[in-house]
C-alpha cells in the first residue's frame, strides 16, 4: 500500500471515529499507520519495535491497548494462527472475514465470499447456533511463491 493510500485510510478512520464518538489517539494512529504500511500480518512486539521509532517511550500495554481499540472499531483483524494483526481496508461495514495467508512470504489477502458465510450461517442455525463473528484463515502459497 502506498503512503497516499495509507493516509486516505487514516482519514477515513478518523471520520468514522468522530461519528462513533471514539478517539483516534496519537498511539492508535501510529499503530494504524504501521499496519497500513505492512504487506502482511505483523506481531504485537514487532509493531512495538516500529512504534518505538516514533514514540520511544512506548511499552507493551501501549501497543495492546491500541490494538484492542483498533479491533473494536473494525480497523484491524487478528490472525489467530500466527498471533499477528493485519489492517482491514474496508472497515466501514461489518463483514465476515476470510484470510488467505502465504506461509512463504507472509502476505495476507482478505477476501469476502458471501457463499462461504451463508453456508456456515445456515449450518450453524440448523444446530441452533447463532454466528456473531466469523473469521476463516486459509494457509498456502500466494501466486508469487508457488
Amino acid at each position: 500500500m502506498t503512503r497516499q493510500e495509507a493516509q486516505r485510510l487514516i482519514r477515513k478512520a478518523e471520520v468514522l471515529c468522530q461519528k462513533r464518538g471514539a478517539r483516534l489517539t496519537t498511539a492508535r494512529r501510529e499503530v494504524f499507520t504501521i499496519l497500513a504500511e505492512q504487506s502482511g500480518a505483523i506481531g504485537a512486539y514487532d509493531l512495538l519495535d516500529q512504534l518505538r521509532e516514533v514514540m520511544p517511550n512506548a511499552k507493551p500495554p501501549t501497543i495492546y491497548r491500541a490494538l484492542d481499540f483498533l479491533q473494536e472499531q473494525g480497523f484491524v483483524h487478528k490472525i489467530t494462527s500466527s498471533n499477528s494483526f493485519v489492517l482491514c481496508t474496508h472497515f466501514d461495514h461489518q463483514h465476515p472475514v476470510q484470510m488467505l495467508i502465504c506461509d512463504s512470504c507472509g502476505d495476507v489477502q482478505e477476501i469476502q465470499s458471501e457463499g462461504v458465510y451463508d453456508e456456515l450461517k445456515h449450518q450453524a442455525e440448523a444446530q441452533g447456533f447463532k454466528v456473531e463473528q466469523q473469521t476463516i484463515e486459509a494457509h498456502g502459497l500466494c501466486t508469487k511463491c508457488h
